[in-house]
């Protein structure tokens, strides 16, 4: 039964795929030659050269940028670049792979947990992206006494570019998420979860970030023996950029604080709300790699733990 729900998630993603593809194919064999050709320069092309770059509104979604290879866009007015943290939420698309570790104290209130795994962003057009997070492994007593290791639950998430200035971008995203995990772990999880998010940078070296998700679990397995609950999402962070990109180790160091709620909205505990703090870092390292960190700390009981120790090893290509 776990291999035909996987099987179906697999078929349901190359669908996505195969449906983003169809928009581009329609402008991009008008205009730019075809959609492969287009997905190979988003893929491996010199996107970073800035001439390449041009804003994206909002009212030209279905007309333009399907047929354009994805183009790295530009810092801000105030000089921020448009880089991803550690649990926040993009807005952004990005062209990079960042190798994730965490670690939580009294997860549950049932001892530790350890988590690994690797997310890609890979970008097809101006419009379309997919982020891929690919776990490692997850270690925690889960449901039961004893520690548990797993592959965890596997997730794809197409995102589409709403639109783009140079102070402002925005996006759609929906990530699909496979029940590739072991439930003794919390995992297993079939769900899906649409969100919006956004960045935006206007003055020095300020950026905000955040948006709003609703993560919606379904089948028996997920919402029996995980005990998973349809739960909305909002995140808000705020940080600074202190140092050019030159300064390495320290380049484009920033500091940032995110906010994170979680609210169940079915079943026993639906007036629970879940509110965390995440101080955090990241710095250019040199040689298209930094180098990112954080402790997420709750501020509401009950506490899902007590600290959560983030770390991440980025790398730009």
């Amino acid at each position: 039964m776990k291999r035909s729900r996987t099987y179906v998630w697999i078929m349901l993603f190359q669908s996505v795929l195969w449906l983003g593809g169809m928009t581009t194919v329609s402008n991009a064999q008008t205009r730019s030659g075809s959609m492969f050709d287009v997905m190979a320069e988003s893929l491996t092309g010199d996107v970073y050269e800035p001439s390449r770059w041009r804003e994206l509104s909002l009212g030209s979604l279905f007309s333009e940028g399907w047929d354009e290879p994805w183009a790295s866009p530009p810092a801000g007015d105030g000089g921020a670049p448009r880089q991803g943290w550690l649990n926040t939420f993009d807005g952004v698309f990005y062209r990079l792979g960042v190798a994730t570790f965490n670690f939580a104290d009294d997860y549950n209130n049932n001892g530790k947990l350890y988590a690994g795994g690797l997310t890609l962003y890979t970008p097809f057009n101006r419009r379309f992206e997919l982020r891929t997070d690919i776990p490692s492994a997850v270690s925690n007593k889960g449901t039961g006494t004893n520690y548990e290791v797993s592959f965890g639950d596997l997730q794809f998430t197409p995102r589409l570019l709403l639109s783009e200035s140079r102070n402002f971008t925005q996006s759609f995203n929906v990530t699909l998420r496979a029940p590739t995990g072991k439930v003794d772990n919390g995992t297993g999880v079939a769900a899906v979860t649409p969100s919006y998010e956004f960045w935006a940078n206007a003055w020095r070296g300020l950026v905000l970030r955040g948006g709003a998700a609703i993560f919606v679990p379904y089948g028996g397995q997920s919402r029996n023996e995980v005990g998973a609950r349809t739960t909305f999402q909002g995140n808000l962070a705020v940080g600074y950029y202190f140092t050019p990109h030159d300064r390495i180790p320290f380049g484009d160091l920033v500091g940032y604080v995110s906010t994170n709620l979680y609210q169940l909205t079915e079943g026993p505990g639906s007036k629970t709300t879940t509110v965390t703090l995440t101080p955090g870092f990241r710095t250019y390292l040199g040689s298209d790699w930094y180098l990112l960190g954080g402790v997420e700390v709750p501020v509401t009981d009950p506490e899902p733990f007590n600290y959560q120790i983030l770390s991440g090893i980025l790398k730009v290509f």
